[in-house]
This record gives structure tokens, C-alpha cells and sequence, in this order.
């Protein structure tokens, strides 16, 4: 059985999501934030850069969410959370799957990480996300997900940074994202993973100091 080590509040959310949509259960070890909402030392025996979500599996160690959703929808020969493969819209996946961590993530914390500690968010950080998020819209054309009606691993990667911007009413101009996020929070999987470990972005009487 997979075992993942889950911190409170982060992008293990991903991998419970996945799990659930395809009904294998884990062994889950929980850490909560500090209250500083930073990781705990106890993670950092597990991985060197304290990383959440990792997994284990037949004596492996696996780190980055998208690397462990490939891997468990290999180990479970899924493919019903990937367009087809070969054609375009595979291609297009892969990229997106990708993209979240690799390109959106570090432009919208630019926004979110002041926005969280109540000051105002830099004009350029907002211009900077604004790209993103239009691009994204452009993206999600008639939706209500990225690739229609089902989710899709790069639809579970997104909703973590969709989550906390949501969360700080960073959406409040883009409201075909703001959709995506109703839509997002309607899969039977995300509502799994909640019910499990409590929601993707710290609530809103969470203090970050």
C-alpha cells in the first residue's frame, strides 16, 4: 500500500484526490504547519527539503506532485485522467501538467505570499499573475474543466494554487476562474481529499506571522 506523507494545508490534497478518484486506499501519515504555517522538522526525515507530498511505494521514494500523479496513474494503469494518447490534447496535458509548478506557481506566490500576510500586492505581481490567469481562462474555454466535463491530473494540479488564490480573493477579476473553482470543488475526488484532510488553503481566520 502507498504510504503519503500528508502536511495540513498543502499540495498533498493533490495526491488524496487522485486516490480517491480511483479508489485505493494509503497509508497516511499527517504533519501539521507550525504556527507559523511553516512545515514541521519531522518532514525533513523524510525528505532533505522537508517536501510534502512524498510517497512510498515498494521501497521507493517519490517527490513533486505531478511526478507522483504520473506514477500512480501508471501503477494503476488509469487513463481516464488523461486526454487520449498520441493526440493533441494529450500533448497539451503534459504541458499544463507541468506548467502549474513549473511557470504559474512561482508568479502567483509573488501575489499570494503578501496577500496572505495582509499587505497590499504589488502592482507588478498582479500584472504578472493577470497574464496567467487570462491565459488560463483562455484555456478553460467552455469548461467547466480544462478538458471538459472530468477531471483531469492537470485539473488536480491546478486546484492547489487556484485554492489559496481563491482564497484571498485574488479571483475577484477573472470569473471564468472563479467557475473553474465552483466547478473544482464539485469532483467527488477533491471532495474526498477535504473530507480527509481539511481544505487545500488555510481558512480564513488562519493567521500567517
Amino acid at each position: 500500500m502507498i504510504t503519503l506523507h500528508a502536511l495540513k494545508y498543502s499540495r498533498a490534497n493533490r495526491i488524496l484526490w487522485l486516490l480517491a478518484d480511483l479508489g485505493q486506499p494509503c497509508n497516511r501519515i499527517d504533519y501539521d504547519r507550525t504556527k507559523s504555517l511553516r512545515a514541521p522538522e519531522a518532514l525533513k526525515r523524510v525528505h532533505p527539503l522537508g517536501k510534502s507530498p512524498v510517497i512510498e511505494d515498494e521501497g521507493e521514494m517519490i517527490a513533486e506532485s505531478a511526478t507522483i500523479l504520473r506514477y500512480l496513474a501508471a501503477k494503476y494503469a488509469d487513463n481516464s485522467h488523461t486526454p487520449p494518447q498520441g493526440t493533441p490534447a494529450y500533448w497539451q496535458h503534459e504541458a499544463l501538467l507541468d506548467y502549474v509548478e513549473a511557470s504559474f506557481a512561482e508568479v502567483a506566490l509573488q501575489a499570494i505570499l503578501p496577500a496572505f500576510g495582509g499587505e497590499p500586492v504589488p502592482e507588478t505581481a498582479r500584472s504578472a499573475l493577470d497574464v496567467h490567469l487570462d491565459y488560463i481562462t483562455q484555456l478553460i474555454g467552455d469548461g467547466p474543466l480544462l478538458f471538459g466535463n472530468r477531471a483531469m491530473l492537470a485539473d488536480i494540479q491546478m486546484s492547489y494554487i487556484i485554492a489559496l488564490l481563491a482564497r484571498l480573493d485574488l479571483l475577484n477579476d477573472h470569473p471564468v476562474i472563479a467557475t473553474y473553482w465552483d466547478a473544482l470543488q464539485e469532483q467527488p475526488g477533491y471532495i474526498a481529499a477535504t473530507q480527509a484532510r481539511g481544505p487545500m488553503a488555510p481558512p480564513a481566520d488562519t493567521e500567517r506571522k
